[in-house]
């Protein structure tokens, strides 16, 4: 990993390093026959309940999931570690958080034979199978959880579309979230262009788009979305 791909990282809350105050693994949260206790979350974040805990928690994953297309859109890199996430409490800003971590041997060249692959494995693996295992203990609805990842994509391809060296290969990428073929097994169609509408990623800047609510505005030290879909 190059200086710049560690600093986007870490602005995105993931690290390279060993958590000081660990509390659970990606490995942890997929089992079975585990139950991860969000009470944990809850209390960190100071959430009212498990539900806002449980869309803060997807939103800083959301993040992670986020740094995945961001590297291979921008550098062909992809993180590839299976199940090798620890998640533990950092504090940012002033405020106790989730930081996402993350071994940097698990960092990997995509080859152009792979790139659909790649994308449909985050998809289903990173997302629909992280989604469907939170969802057997919250009722919080998965369009909600969905669009935690969703939002932070945006501004990613905004950025992208505008580099002469990369635009092409964002535009590619942006089409391929948005192909109905990627999502067979997760959704009936793209969920990725549900949420787009169709439209290309500058378009979408300063505009509502979500149609669930992140319940950012329920979270001590965060404020509510410009956008919200509840105002």
């Amino acid at each position: 990993m190059t200086n710049e791909q560690i600093r986007q990282l870490n602005m995105y809350s993931v690290y390279l390093t060993e958590p000081t105050i660990p509390l659970f693994t990606l490995g942890d949260l997929l089992q079975d026959n585990t139950q991860i206790d969000m009470a944990a979350v809850q209390a960190i974040s100071d959430a009212p309940n498990e539900t806002v805990a449980v869309s803060y928690f997807m939103r800083r994953w959301g993040m992670f999931i986020s740094m995945q297309f961001y590297l291979l859109t921008s550098s062909n890199v992809v993180w590839d570690g299976k199940v090798n996430v620890r998640f533990g409490t950092v504090e940012e800003f002033g405020l106790r958080t989730i930081g996402t971590f993350v071994q940097a041997e698990d960092f990997r060249v995509v080859g152009a034979d792979e790139r659909q692959a790649v994308i449909r494995q985050i998809l289903k693996e990173q997302c629909f199978d992280v989604i469907t295992k939170i969802r057997r203990t919250c009722t919080v609805s998965p369009l909600t959880l969905w669009e935690n990842i969703f939002g932070y994509l945006i501004w990613h391809y905004h950025v992208f579309s505008s580099s002469p060296s990369i635009s092409s290969i964002a535009k590619k990428d942006w089409e391929s979230l948005c192909s109905n073929e990627l999502w067979e097994g997760i959704a009936k169609q793209s969920l990725f262009a549900k949420y787009t509408g169709g439209l290309e990623p500058s378009s979408l800047l300063n505009r509502p788009v979500r149609k669930s609510c992140c319940f950012s505005k329920d979270v001590p030290g965060l404020m509510k979305c410009t956008y919200c879909p509840l105002t």
